[in-house]
């Protein structure tokens, strides 16, 4: 029989974002097992506060018939659809339970769980206020709004974790690369232990096809320990994670597993998701000579960014335009120069941003009051980003940055050299250098062209599948700088200074 487990996520665009407004992907078999043997062992009950459609129950069969199975879920059509198909029977317990607002009421000595992957995008402000009440109560401070529903589970089970008790949970790499995850992953490893964290190599993703960087995080309610265990999967298997876990991480032969012993606070400080270093500890971070900002946004592109056919056919003058650049990949190359404009108006792409800032209703022709009360009519007005300007159609400013950061990059993470004098959108980072000097300039960009200040994006940014890597503006500010490449240019950082936006 097929089940879930064995899946695959749905090509239809509608399906997929099913998925995603639930949260829902399912954990492969092999992975499932791993976990439920690291947790299983001693335990006569495994708790899945999230049980889908019971991946880890039918690997809980698989290793040991005895053990009970207590799982919730808020979704009851999941439920029935598992009941349906034989997932569940007599050995378990499976309800509808809304796990954050209406969890169990007792301790358990097993918890295992692939919680529901919703980010802070898909909630509501009713949703929000309630988890950060659930972060006052139990860490004492509330963790950033960009925290997803999976932090909030994380949590949760944690507070139901038994003395003694195993907590296994399948996170997206945000959980330790978000802004919120040091004040999170703090509170972890002062209340409890943390065992293990496997990673897993791009090729051997549990989740094939969706855009996140999946880690197993193992957790004990005991003494927190100096070590922890770290392994990255190398390639998708049945039993060398198995056998890892159900060894409860000693051994260092496994099958395609890179294993590692780390100090804790080193873990902790270069980020749970990514490799061990030994030179964390950096002399120069990109802040010393640049400071960072965010692209513009718009809050309507489709009206306020435009092709320049379309602002002829509007009437709208030049002077109400300023040159801007969208999308990553617009900007081709290591250089965006007044060239590359051409070529992009060639193809049709935007390269106009509506700009009426600084002009007077009552100076403005015609055809820019007719485009504006039309932009009006249609509602833009009142969206949520749009509303708090005044006037509405009021833009965003930006100084022209030297440089620009793609901000998601999906193949080539790069600086690039804004020679065209544009303005970019979100798509993108504006890098303003500490000093206009010309020869300060060159020698940062030399500095930002360089193969170890790329290869360090992945130090600072937050990894998704596919080997992407998303970067936001403190991030990138923390950016290692190779300390022999600043000595050899001779370039002075400039911490005290004020800069660009500071």
């Amino acid at each position: 029989m097929k089940t879930a487990i064995h899946q695959k996520l749905p090509t239809n665009w509608d399906q997929r974002e099913k998925l995603r407004d639930k949260g829902q992907f399912w954990t492969p078999a092999w992975v499932a097992d791993a976990m439920v043997a690291y947790v299983a062992q001693g335990a006569d009950l495994v708790f899945d506060p999230g049980v889908g459609k019971g991946a880890f129950y039918d690997s809980l069969k698989k290793l040991d018939r005895k053990t009970k199975f207590y799982g919730t879920d808020i979704d009851p059509t999941i439920i029935d659809e598992a009941k349906s198909e034989g997932i569940f029977d007599d050995n378990s317990k499976v309800e509808v339970r809304d796990f954050i607002l209406n969890p169990p009421q007792k301790l358990f000595k097993a918890i295992v769980a692939n919680p529901p992957y919703i980010r802070h995008h898909r909630l509501s402000l009713e949703q929000k206020n309630q988890f950060r009440k659930i972060s006052l109560v139990n860490l004492g401070s509330t963790l950033d709004g960009r925290a997803g529903l999976h932090i909030y589970f994380l949590i949760q089970a944690l507070t139901l974790l038994d003395k003694g008790g195993r907590l296994a949970f399948i996170m997206p790499a945000d959980t330790c690369e978000g802004v919120f995850s040091k004040k999170l992953w703090s509170w972890i490893s002062k209340k409890y232990c943390i065992d293990g964290v496997i990673t897993f190599e791009h090729k051997a993703t549990p989740f094939p096809g969706v855009d996140t960087n999946a880690v197993i995080f193992l957790v004990k309610n005991e003494k927190p320990k100096e070590k922890i265990t770290w392994a990255k999967c190398l390639s998708p298997q049945d039993k060398g994670l198995f056998e890892f876990l159900k060894n409860d991480l000693v051994g260092k032969s496994y099958k395609d597993i890179d294993i590692y012993e780390r100090d804790l606070m080193e873990a902790l400080s270069v980020g749970l998701s990514r490799a061990p270093r030994t030179d964390h500890d950096y002399e120069f971070t990109l802040t010393d000579f640049a400071r960072v900002v965010r692209g513009i946004a718009t809050g309507a592109n489709e009206f306020f960014f435009l092709t320049r056919e379309k602002a002829k056919e509007a009437g709208i003058p030049d002077k109400y335009f300023i040159p801007a650049v969208g999308r990553t990949r617009d900007a081709e190359g290591s250089y965006l120069t007044k060239d590359s404009l051409l070529k992009l108006e060639g193809k049709g792409r935007p390269t106009l941003l509506f700009f009426p800032n600084g002009s007077r209703w009552d100076d403005m022709p015609e055809t820019v009051k007719t485009y504006i009360l039309n932009g009006e009519k249609a509602g833009l007005s009142k969206r949520a980003l749009i509303s708090t300007r005044q006037p509405w159609y009021k833009m965003e400013v930006r100084e022209i940055p030297i440089f620009l950061f793609s901000y998601l990059g999906r193949r080539n993470a790069r600086f690039i050299k804004n020679e065209a004098g544009i303005v970019p959108l979100t798509g993108f980072l504006c890098v303003y250098p500490r000093s206009n000097d010309a020869e300060y300039i060159k020698k940062l960009w030399t500095i930002l062209q360089d193969p170890n200040t790329i290869a360090n994006l992945q130090l600072v940014g937050k990894s998704y599948g596919s080997g992407a890597i998303k970067v936001e503006p403190r991030s990138l500010e923390r950016l290692p700088i190779s300390s022999n490449l600043v000595h050899e240019l001779g370039l002075k950082p400039i911490r005290s200074e004020l800069s660009l936006f500071s």
